[in-house]
């Protein structure tokens, strides 16, 4: 492999003007390549009388330009140089020239206007013709584009797959605490005419159990044997116990004769019972053991136990008469009511009661159903003071509707009473 050098003659004329390939190890090959396919090149040069301009390390490969006053006539005879090509010159057009380690300066930009196109010049170490700059250009400009587009979708689908499967897990683990039933939750009353010797008296609160065809009889045997493992003094069931009818129902509720308690259990009326046909609830749990308070009071050895019938049942002519359970009483004695609503609070203020035990709300079960229920309600779940009357309610033992709880665990609250003389 010999070096290759190419004299440029000078002067004007039609004197041929070569490009130069300047290198030690350039192939003599691809200089006649190059001189071959370029030769055309030299009619529109020589004709102004120009000097080749060879371009050390040519980052974009492109070759000698014409002066600017005269552009017609360069692409005139290019195209005529371009039909005398042979085929040595076409196979050079395409920008096959090599030069290892080297510079090539080609003319086949203004010759043919295919390198120039195509950009397929290869020059080791350098950079491709202008063609091939401004393909990659595109290119890259169209793989940004889509590298773009392809983050986006990316976080897009990484967010929506983050929140169904967030969603998913709540929903998930909100049934689960459904079907395994609630949990005990205790809380302490202190009221200020308990006598002591009713000192720590123990009432497990029991709402909204809602028997169905999704809680049934497995779901009742649950809660007795949760209530039971308390060993209260009395058992409170404050309504909304089923959502069906006893011919439906009767046999998943059957375990409620398990209770135990040593003062009893009683039963008050939701509004669910007035859906289902209250009448029938109350005689069947009266079978089963439980006493039922249909506006009526008992007075216990230590304190005054009145209930009242939900709301619900004024459509039937049965609503809360708060005169019949608490008008003729002792107002001496600590009253503790049972009330579905936590509504009829401000009744309970009026006739003395000191404690009002109430479901109804579910603490409202499910996002955002605790806003409705604040709505809706005086208290959604917990104790607070209304006057010289305290609220307590249960968020209740079952769920309405689907059986997911979200922020607002089922319970079975055990009251424990409190005297100010202890």
């Amino acid at each position: 492999m010999g070096g290759a050098a190419s004299a440029v003659p000078a002067g004007a004329g039609s004197g041929a003007t070569a490009p130069a390939v300047s290198g030690g190890a350039g192939s003599g090959g691809a200089a006649s390549a190059v001189s071959a396919g370029l030769g055309a090149r030299s009619d529109a040069v020589a004709g102004a009388g120009a000097e080749p301009q060879v371009r050390e390390g040519a980052g974009r490969g492109t070759a000698p330009q014409a002066p600017t006053d005269t552009p017609g006539v360069g692409h005139a005879e290019a195209g005529e140089a371009a039909q005398r090509g042979t085929a040595e010159a076409a196979a050079a057009a395409p920008g096959s020239a090599v030069a290892t380690g080297g510079t090539v300066a080609t003319g086949a930009t203004g010759a043919t206007g295919v390198a120039g196109a195509t950009g397929v010049a290869d020059v080791t170490g350098g950079t491709g013709g202008t063609g091939g700059t401004g393909a990659a250009g595109v290119a890259g400009g169209g793989a940004g584009a889509g590298d773009g587009m392809s983050r986006r979708r990316f976080v897009a689908r990484v967010v929506g797959g983050a929140a169904a499967a967030a969603a998913v897990g709540t929903v998930g683990y909100g049934t689960y605490g459904v079907m395994r039933g609630p949990r005990v939750k205790r809380v302490t009353v202190p009221l200020a005419k308990l006598p002591r010797a009713a000192h720590g008296f123990r009432i497990a609160v029991v709402s909204d159990v809602h028997l169905g065809p999704i809680l049934g009889r497995a779901h009742t045997a649950r809660i007795v044997d949760t209530v039971n493992r308390t060993q209260p003094d009395l058992i409170a069931i404050v309504g909304d116990l089923v959502d069906g009818n006893v011919h439906d129902l009767g046999r998943a509720a059957e375990p409620l004769r398990g209770l135990r308690a040593r003062h009893g259990s009683y039963f008050v009326t939701g509004n669910h019972e007035y859906f289902s046909g209250a009448q029938q609830w109350i005689d069947h749990v009266r079978e089963l053991g439980l006493t039922p308070l249909e506006n009526a009071r008992r007075q216990l050895p230590l304190f005054d136990l009145a209930g009242v019938n939900d709301v619900q049942g004024e459509s039937e002519g049965h609503g809360p008469d708060f005169e019949a359970a608490l008008g003729d009483r002792d107002r001496s004695r600590a009253a503790v009511l049972l009330a579905h609503q936590p509504i009829v609070i401000h009744d309970a203020v009026r006739h003395g009661v000191d404690l009002q035990l109430s479901g109804h709300t579910h603490g409202g079960q499910l996002w955002p159903g605790n806003y409705l229920a604040e709505l809706a309600n005086p208290t959604v779940a917990g104790l607070e003071r209304y006057g010289d009357t305290q609220l307590y309610v249960s968020r209740g033992a079952g769920a309405w509707g689907p059986p997911v709880r979200v922020g607002a665990p089922s319970d079975i609250t055990v009251v424990e009473l409190a005297s100010y003389q202890a």
